[in-house]
């Protein structure tokens, strides 16, 4: 599919967790498609691991030529709910945002970025450990890897060294 004045990117909806299905089956069929994904910390069973997942989750952009592509084979694509829709005319996306959004991809084709830092005086919420669900007052940050947070327990303030990985912000 070439490039032209007619050629726009729309959005397509795929079915839960089935991005990469739907970008897969739809480029089979020869149609262009751009899957931003970003790196991401998440917890999985009490630990802090970096996935890479969709930047957007079930919402894909795929490039159509409103007058000569065939746009019936999208809605039965598999891993397509449906083309993204405003009334009866499909949801067309700027060029310039897809332009943006990868204009901030990393080589391997992913957005990256860091949690600013904890600030003194911010509220955080304790994820895990013998304190998981308190919210307290982030105080310092003690070394690389432990910083001190005031917790309000029994209606007194206590202080408590806590691991990074334990503390979210919770703003």
């Amino acid at each position: 599919m070439s490039g032209s004045d007619t050629e726009c990117w729309f959005l397509v909806y795929s079915k839960p967790r089935q991005e990469e299905t739907a970008k897969q089956n739809l480029e089979r069929q020869g149609y262009t498609v751009y899957l931003p994904r970003g790196v991401q910390s998440r917890r999985r069973a009490g630990k802090r691991v970096t996935v890479v997942d969709p930047l957007f989750p079930r919402y894909l952009f795929v490039r159509l030529n409103r007058q000569s592509d065939n746009w019936a084979p999208i809605r039965s694509t598999i891993g397509v709910a449906a083309l993204v829709r405003f009334g009866l005319e499909p949801a067309r996306v700027p060029d310039t945002l897809v332009a943006l959004l990868r204009s901030h991809e990393t080589a391997s084709g992913v957005h990256e970025w860091t949690l600013a830092p904890l600030r003194t005086g911010q509220t955080v919420r304790v994820a895990e450990g013998a304190f998981a669900g308190y919210h307290g007052i982030f105080l310092a940050r003690t070394s690389r890897e432990r910083v001190t947070v005031l917790l309000d327990i029994l209606g007194r303030p206590v202080r408590a060294q806590l691991t990074a990985d334990q503390v979210d912000p919770a703003d």
